[in-house]
């Protein structure tokens, strides 16, 4: 007798389970696939992996292993299956079955077991592919996929070679088998266990009805064909009591056809069919085969009820279901898949549905945990879910920070980010949405941020998205708008498409864009259109859009109804949002725009304060980015001085707070100033707010909003070294603790600035923030002390006038609006000096106007007259320093020659203020009139703080040491050879006696480093060699040394708090900042900053041939009296330089007389 002998080996190189069938023929249970992810779609995305279905005859050979394998498996009735097997016809009562085989990701499977046939059983060979329900005990035959007939004859013609049967199409696809056949002429090795007899048994045939007619409802959508499926399982459920081993099959059975009635609108109660699938999973706990698939059950069926009902604690279990069964899913099967796709897409969406659900943070910070504890058990499995978790993540913290405004979390949503496309290599499925997700974030902490690299980067990465997504793929809309081609993307989403709410806002807002800029009609009223369309499709999502479009219509028309319904549409908006809903920031701005559009036209008063006080909300509300607030905050401020609002100095200090929070944000002082930067606009805030202040006849406040304006940069990082010898004294456990947050924050910051790699840059401000956020809490701690309430608060008036204890503080205001002088007396309230003769565009042409003399002063002869120097310094003492003067005479009673501290903003930061002269005879011809040298001390200061600062610093006295630091020979290209270097070296080193600590570095030692560790190691510095101010970046501002410059920030990172006096003989020292010239940051200051306290400064280019002159008669009254037994004391330098002055009055030209000033006590 010849014999079909059919063996089943797997290639399966993934884990899959395999069951054989028992006798019996009970058929297996069921998972009902739920709508949000049907089957096909679960595995659209995965490439499919052969499949064969091999079959051997052999003539003469014993039975041999051979392979049967299946491909495009889908089950009719779309319930995930728990595997699949293989029905052939033996003879008239019996049939072989293989073993239930895992279906694969890719929809294939395979088998590993055998059978012989009979040729002569049989005219033709009947073959069945059905999928059971079951792993463990089976009820009834399952599902049937596929079925056909062959002969032998038809088998027998592709001899050896293997060969695909393909079976009619289950939802549009063929399944098929292949197969390789071989005869031989007997097989006594039967593996009988897979041969079942035909039985006829009343609840396996209800079962197998009840299957044929559910697969028939999900076909033909008919509903008698349900309640008839349902009639069946509940026939069989009757006659298997709680104690039935099939029990659990039959609940699921009843209750995955109830569900999917549920989902298509055919069932009403989804209750009863939750509690079906949940008395099913009690009976199927760990380790039963079955129990992964009664968790997925149940999982959907939660899912379902909260899409309809919005049960949060639905959606809470759910996630939970999920979190379990993820893990029991071996990768690469279909339930891990469909499990996997459902399970997180579903676990995370459902999750985020609670931010509907409630409100409190707790909520956000358990969605996160959730999140990140499904990260780590995905990444210990190795599982192929995990970009997909990781981008869910990101999103769920992207949420978090728009509610919240912690930065930390956007970090930390872009390095997650980053993970995901790390994982997603050319080629893979989730490569665009991981590449769309991180521009996301980089885009939204651009916005906030204001970082440029951030912007590029993010829009490359949607660049490249779009290449992934040609024509024709489901995402490209999404590309193209992200990338600003919204019509087309427009074209891509007809009426009825998910994503056209959206496409239609994107290309609304592109046209208000061009309307703003070209004011065409058209394009404002199609914009209107386009909004009222979206939303429709999505009502009250985000209506202030359609507001912004129709206040810009009102302004044009001047319709009322626009503007109206512009209020209304805001004020419906804040109605349905909660108080910390991130939306509300923009119904607040644009319901300020309405009402100030309406009062430009209408001139109701009542409207202007309803604008300001929506002014006022939008820029405190928290969850809003610092970038937009205090872009609001400056619109606020500009609108209250076009207006004279009462608010105007309410709005300056709400942009400074502002300014303060987000530089507080940045890690190192480069980044500091880089997010300054961005706010160019806000650069003449400071004097503006000033000027304010003074028209508003609040000097002390005018005061204290210049000196917050101005020293942000300064005050920032001077925070962290803040004398504490008071708060050691009242509690030494709390200064201990807050010096030591102070030293971890700064060496954070410092650490930051030497970083290069993002993501590490992107940590060590984390941790930066971090530290700060534990010193802001040891602050605030300190500030509940009763002496100290205003421990480190911007400084009150009463605090600042400390800087005036030695000598009137002259601040001198150049605004838009007005320039004028403040002077802050020893005691006492601050005067006013009005400057009317000079307005700020004057100050710009003086300052271009002294730079051209300089340039040509410098040309001459020294004998030569300095005319257009003398009419300059003539202008800037009439009109400038004269009613300045006249104050501190007449009103003040100032005695000649006491010390004055200038302290100059704006345009008043690039003019020689000092060097003011009237150039004539008195009016009685007995002389010439006295300049400002003449009559007082000049002495510069950055801030009033960084005097104060100073002075405070000046309690700890070291035995002084001296060094003196020359480098008159640069490297190559590092300027010309400065050939009196040496000589004015060796002059100091005379001057200075012997009998103090002193030393000298020149030439090869004369290096960035050897500097470095001079100023350190030092109290008295002389430095000789060039000099660099760089307008544009002041911290590369620098000393050029033998090998490398040392910079500014080099200098700044220094902490130097023995340190006293420096002498810079160099160029361009003492010259501020264009990008931000109310900072000051040169030179001389940062070396004030680490802890100088007394600094000689230059101005513009030094003549090294002439400067000897001014050293030594400086160094002559600096310390001529030591020999005498008097000490070094750099408080006598702005003294011993004003002396100099004088002296070399004959021997140095004007020009660099002017270019020497002292800054500091």
């Amino acid at each position: 007798m010849a014999w079909l002998t059919l063996n089943v080996t797997s290639s399966l190189s993934q884990p899959n389970y395999t069951h054989g069938l028992t006798h019996s023929t009970h058929p297996p249970p069921s998972t009902a696939h739920s709508e949000p992810i049907s089957i096909s779609n679960a595995a659209c995305h995965l490439k499919a992996s052969p499949s064969i279905l091999p079959l051997y005859l052999f003539h003469h050979l014993p039975t041999l292993p051979t392979v049967l394998s299946g491909k495009n498996i889908q089950v009719p009735s779309e319930r995930i299956p728990a595997g699949i097997y293989i029905s052939i016809n033996v003879d008239s009562s019996r049939r072989w079955k293989s073993v239930i085989s895992v279906l694969s990701s890719d929809r294939s499977v395979m088998w590993t077991n055998s059978v012989a046939l009979s040729l002569h059983s049989s005219p033709v060979l009947s073959v069945e592919i059905r999928a059971s329900f079951e792993l463990g005990r089976t009820l009834g035959g399952g599902e049937l996929i596929g079925e056909l007939q062959m002969s032998w004859d038809e088998l027998l013609d592709h001899g050896d070679e293997p060969f695909d049967i393909s079976f009619p199409p289950v939802r549009g696809v063929h399944p098929s088998l292949e197969l390789k056949v071989a005869i031989v002429h007997a097989c006594d090795d039967q593996d009988d266990a897979l041969f079942d007899s035909l039985v006829d048994c009343e609840i396996a045939r209800d079962t197998d009805a009840g299957h044929a007619q559910f697969a028939k409802y999900m076909r033909c959508e008919t509903v008698s064909h349900l309640n008839d499926a349902v009639n069946h399982f509940q026939s069989v459920l009757d006659q298997c009591p709680v104690n039935h081993p099939d029990h659990a099959t039959v609940l699921t059975n009843l209750a995955l056809a109830r569900l999917k009635g549920y989902i298509r609108n055919d069932v009403q109660d989804i209750d009863a069919t939750t509690s079906l699938l949940r008395d099913a999973l009690a009976l199927r706990p760990q380790p039963h085969p079955d129990h992964p698939l009664s968790l997925y059950n149940l999982a959907e069926a939660l899912t379902w009820r909260h899409n309809k009902k919005r049960t949060a604690a639905d959606m809470h279990e759910a996630a939970q279901l999920y979190r379990e069964l993820l893990p029991l899913c071996p990768e690469g099967t279909y339930l891990s898949i469909a499990a996997g796709k459902n399970g997180v897409d579903y676990m995370i969406g459902g999750c985020n549905e609670f931010l509907e659900d409630a409100s409190n943070e707790g909520v956000h910070i358990r969605r996160v945990v959730l999140l990140r504890r499904v990260v780590i058990k995905l990444f210990s499995l190795g599982h192929q879910l995990r970009p997909r978790v990781l981008i869910k993540l990101a999103q769920v913290l992207r949420e978090r920070f728009d509610r919240y405004g912690s930065i930390d979390n956007l970090d930390t949503s872009t390095r997650r980010g980053c993970e995901a496309v790390s994982l997603c290599p050319e080629g893979h499925a989730d490569r665009d949405a991981s590449l769309h997700d991180l521009a996301i974030s980089l885009r939204l902490r651009f916005d906030h941020q204001g970082k440029p690299n951030d912007l590029h980067e993010a829009i490359s990465l949607h660049q490249e998205a779009l290449r992934l997504c040609p024509v024709g793929h489901k995402y490209r809309d999404y590309s193209l708008n992200c990338l600003g081609l919204h019509r087309e993307a427009l074209m891509l989403c007809p009426p009825g498409h998910s994503c056209r709410d959206t496409t239609l806002n994107n290309l609304a807002v592109a046209l208000k864009t061009r309307y703003d800029k070209s004011h065409v009609s058209e394009d404002l009223n199609e914009a209107i259109d386009l909004y009222r369309e979206s939303l429709r499709l999505k009502r009250l999502e985000r209506p202030y859009n359609l507001s912004s479009v129709l206040c810009s219509r009102f302004m044009e028309t001047q319709k009322n109804e626009d503007v109206e319904e512009a209020i209304t549409l805001c004020q419906q908006s804040l109605e349905a949002l909660s108080s910390l809903h991130p939306d509300r920031y923009f119904s607040y701005r644009w319901l300020q725009v309405a009402y100030q559009s309406r009062y430009r036209i209408l001139h109701d008063p009542a409207d202007l304060s309803l604008a300001i006080q929506n002014f006022r909300l939008a820029s405190g509300h928290p969850t809003q980015g610092f970038p937009e607030r205090i872009k609001t905050a400056y619109d606020w401020t500009i609108d209250t001085e076009q207006h004279g609002d009462v608010s105007a100095l309410e709005a300056y200090s709400m942009c400074f707070d502002l300014l303060d929070g987000h530089l507080a944000t940045r890690s190192s002082t480069i980044s500091q100033r880089e997010a300054a930067a961005a706010f160019y606009y806000t650069r003449s805030l400071p004097v503006d707010a000033a000027s304010c202040a003074i028209r508003h006849v609040n000097l002390r406040r005018a005061v204290e909003l210049v000196e917050q304006g101005r020293g942000q940069q300064w005050s920032l990082a001077s925070r962290l070294r803040t004398p504490v010898e008071d708060l050691e004294s009242t509690n030494p456990k709390l200064a201990c603790n807050y010096l030591e947050l102070s030293k971890r924050v700064s060496n954070a910051a410092q650490s930051s600035a030497t970083i290069t790699n993002r993501a590490a840059a992107d940590r060590e401000a984390v941790e930066y923030r971090r530290l700060t956020r534990q010193w802001e809490a040891a602050v605030a701690r300190i500030r509940g002390l009763p002496a100290f309430s205003r421990f480190l608060l911007p400084p009150a008036y009463e605090d600042l006038q400390a800087a005036a204890r030695q000598g009137p503080v002259i601040i001198l205001i150049a605004s838009q609006y007005s320039c004028s002088a403040i002077i802050v007396p020893t005691s006492g309230d601050p005067h006013h000096v009005p400057l009317p003769s000079i307005a700020l565009a004057d100050l710009n042409i003086l300052k271009d106007r002294f730079a051209r003399a300089i340039r040509d002063s410098s040309r001459m002869a020294p004998g030569e007259s300095r005319t257009d120097l003398i009419v300059l310094l003539r202008i800037i003492w009439d009109q400038i320093m004269l009613p300045i003067v006249d104050v501190l005479e007449h009103v003040l009673k100032l005695q000649h020659l006491s010390r004055i501290w200038l302290c100059p903003t704006a345009a008043f930061t690039s003019i020689p203020l000092h060097a003011a002269h009237p150039f004539q005879t008195k009016a009685d011809r007995s002389g010439k009139e006295p300049c400002l040298e003449d009559l007082y001390i000049c002495s510069y200061t950055p801030t009033l703080s960084a005097l104060i600062r100073s002075r405070k610093l000046m309690k700890k006295r070291v035995p002084p040491s001296f060094v003196a630091i020359g480098q008159g020979q640069p490297g190559a290209g590092k300027g010309k050879a400065l050939l009196a270097v040496d000589s004015e070296l060796e002059l100091v080193h005379n001057l200075v006696p012997a009998t103090v600590n002193r030393t000298t570095i020149s030439g090869d030692e004369a290096t960035r480093a050897g500097a470095l560790e001079a100023l350190q190691q030092n109290t008295w510095v002389h430095l000789a060699c060039h000099g660099k101010q760089d307008p544009k970046q002041p911290y590369d501002s620098h000393f050029v040394m033998r090998d490398e410059h040392l910079t500014l920030l080099d200098i700044m990172e220094k902490h130097i708090p023995q340190a006293e006096f420096a002498f810079l003989s160099a160029c361009h020292t003492a010259v501020g900042d264009e990008g931000t010239p109310d900072e000051v940051i040169h030179l001389a200051a940062g070396l004030q900053f680490s802890g100088f306290k007394s600094v000689i400064g230059t101005l513009w280019e030094v003549d090294d041939s002439v400067a000897k002159h001014v050293v030594k008669a400086f160094y002559g009254y600096m310390i001529g009296d030591l020999k005498k037994g008097g000490v070094m004391d750099c408080t006598r330098a702005a003294w011993a330089l004003n002396c100099a002055m004088h002296v070399v009055k004959t021997t140095v030209p004007l020009e660099q007389r002017m270019v020497f000033v002292h800054i500091g006590v």
